[in-house]
């Protein structure tokens, strides 16, 4: 028997119940974020209902255009404008109509006041609906950058601009000789007067340059004035409308920022990748945010909330594509019970009762909301951070780092894991159906791997983590980290003896592997550049462990007297935790080997040998 095909409307297979389970039974955020500072007017009752509205919202708009993103894509004229398909202008008109980007708002700027927790629960949703549109939506996190570090004239000239027109925006960092490597562009900046600059540079890999969904988009550059420095530290970071806005808030003359080409990609067809030129035939006019030159440390705060969403994106996209391959496999009946294969009369069965189905399932669930549930808590670390003044507090210091420690494990990590197991475990389960677009894992798959590669690849994830958020602090942040992962294995009670075992070797382990690179990095720096991507996959399957022993710890004590569905999921979480401590924290052992063993011979391997 055939599974029937699943179509392009109903995709989308979310699970807010996972999601509530993190929020209100791990995390609590009823007693720790919500009710409090800048979170006082939402509770639980309201976050529920904002997250179970929002996802009405994803269901019946986003994720019907998720084909369309793919199968139409964004088209380019050659003439510098971008239109997308007109399910996306149904999708974005559904979104801010009904006023759903207020959640990522504060309540100073006509928000919603809700934490970070829940503002990541709705990008999530967002994510698995239909990635393609996620970064149109750009424009709300933007303008809290201008609020934050404007000038009082910038502010009054754009915030309620963006907020009520819903104008795009942008991030504009890379330049085609220089890629991951911002410190090496040469966009340069000229002074004009004032805050007032003219850009002169070409832009590559912009997502979202361009589109014809709103009436303006805002550029966020990163260029070099005249006479500054060497490196990122030499660069300042200027507003630049496509439309010039004038000082009283109303639109003026075409800028000089056009986009010249549109890249022609694996997947996420539907998001605009740009080619954008800036001062070529016409003045690129640009304001200096704030009228001081910090660029690098103003971006920082888009890159990093960037990471945070490409590691969601991700979590995202293989939770729905679990999903969808429980959902098939329920249903698609193929061979005997492997118990009886020698019977050749023997019913065929369900492929989910076939032991490496099994297998595969359990790989995409014990991931997926692993992942959720450590993204969750770092966005409950973040949630931490604003009440205890914001990013940048003294108060907040120490939260700041432990965040700024989690982001190159959910971006670095989920990309590659999640990569991994959409080919190797959600899209097998399908069979040769997975390979068609009958089904939308193969869509999945191409729309996801951009994830590996944007907002810093893997790698350069990977030296952050080692070099900045653990060497910066003599490893102050990450000891503090350990020391949270070590309380939990010391409360975590008999019934969960296999986690409790296997998350104390896998910290020694960490410590072991942590202890050993700082030995070999005494010898060559290079020991860093071929462990680095080692460390960063234990620490963060460390992490995971850490977080499911959490959630089974919940389950546990939750089980005994549930019923029915609620039952099944606890039993689902206890499963899903002692799983993945039995063959994934196990692997921890080996990673430590190879690393103790490492050595630098690849190094003496010479061009001519390749």
């Amino acid at each position: 028997m055939y599974a029937p095909p699943v179509t392009t409307v109903d995709h989308y297979k979310p699970d807010l119940r996972d999601t509530f389970f993190q929020l209100f039974e791990v995390l609590e955020i009823q007693k720790t974020s919500l009710g409090k500072g800048p979170f006082e007017s939402m509770d639980e009752d309201s976050a529920r209902a904002s997250l179970e509205g929002f996802l009405e919202v994803m269901q019946t708009t986003w994720a019907p255009a998720f084909a369309d993103g793919d199968r139409i894509g964004a088209t380019f004229d050659g003439k510098g404008n971008v239109t997308l398909p007109p399910s996306y202008r149904k999708a974005f008109e559904a979104f801010h109509g009904g006023g759903w980007n207020k959640l990522e708002l504060p309540e100073s700027l006509g928000g919603y006041g809700a934490p970070p927790t829940v503002q990541w629960s709705a990008f999530e949703l967002m994510a698995g609906a239909n990635p393609s549109i996620c970064f149109y939506m750009l424009g709300t996190m933007m303008t809290k950058i201008i609020d934050r570090f404007g000038t009082e004239s910038q502010k009054k000239r754009y915030v309620q601009n963006m907020l009520e027109k819903h104008w795009g925006a942008t991030m504009v960092l890379t330049e085609p000789g220089a890629g991951s490597d911002v410190g090496a562009g040469t966009t340069k900046a000229t002074h004009v007067a004032g805050d007032e600059y003219h850009l002169e540079g070409v832009k590559r890999f912009i997502t979202n340059g361009d589109f014809d969904l709103t009436s303006n988009i805002v550029h966020m550059v990163l260029a070099r004035p005249e006479g500054a420095g060497p490196g990122t530290k030499g660069l300042s970071l200027f507003i630049v409308p496509k439309f010039w806005v004038e000082t009283d808030g109303t639109l003026g003359a075409r800028n000089g920022c056009v986009v010249t080409k549109v890249e022609h990609k694996m997947g996420i067809k539907g998001s605009a990748t740009c080619e954008l030129t800036l001062g070529d035939g016409a003045p690129c006019r640009a304001l200096l945010v704030g009228e001081v030159h910090e660029g690098i440390a103003q971006m920082f705060h888009v890159i990093e909330y960037a990471r945070m969403g490409v590691g969601t994106k991700s979590m995202a996209t293989l939770a729905t594509a679990y999903h969808n391959a429980l959902e098939y496999t329920r249903v698609r009946k193929q061979g005997a019970d492997l118990a009886k294969q020698t019977d050749k009369t023997a019913p065929r069965v369900e492929v989910i009762n076939h032991p490496d189905v099994k297998r595969m399932l359990m790989q995409q669930k014990a991931f997926s909301e692993g992942l959720r549930a450590v993204i969750l808590w770092t966005a409950s670390v973040q949630d931490q951070v604003f009440l205890a003044g914001g990013h940048g507090s003294p108060e907040a210091r120490q939260l700041d780092a432990l965040n700024d420690l989690m982001l190159p494990l959910i971006k670095g990590y989920a990309s590659e894991k999640v990569y991994e197991l959409l080919g190797t475990a959600s899209l097998q389960c399908f069979g040769g159906s997975g390979y068609c677009e009958d089904y939308p894992i193969e869509q999945y798959i191409r729309d996801q791997k951009i994830d590996s590669l944007y907002e810093g690849t893997t790698h350069i994830q990977a030296l952050d983590l080692f070099f900045r958020k653990i060497g910066r602090d003599k490893g102050q942040t990450l000891t503090a980290l350990m020391q949270q992962v070590g309380k939990t294995v010391e409360t975590l009670p008999a019934e969960l003896g296999a986690e409790k075992a296997a998350l104390a070797a896998a910290l020694g382990d960490v410590q072991g592997i942590v202890g050993a690179m700082l030995g070999k990095l005494g010898q060559s720096i290079y020991h860093v550049g071929f462990q680095g991507n080692r460390i960063l996959f234990a620490l963060a399957e460390l992490v995971i462990g850490w977080r499911l022993a959490a959630s089974a710890q919940v389950a546990q004590q939750k089980v005994a007297s549930a019923q029915g569905e609620d039952a099944a999921f606890y039993r689902g979480k206890l499963a899903a935790s002692k799983w993945y401590a039995k063959n994934v924290l196990p692997g921890l052992s080996l990673t430590r080997k190879l690393i103790e063993n490492g050595d630098l011979d690849l190094m003496d391997v010479t061009d001519d040998q390749w």
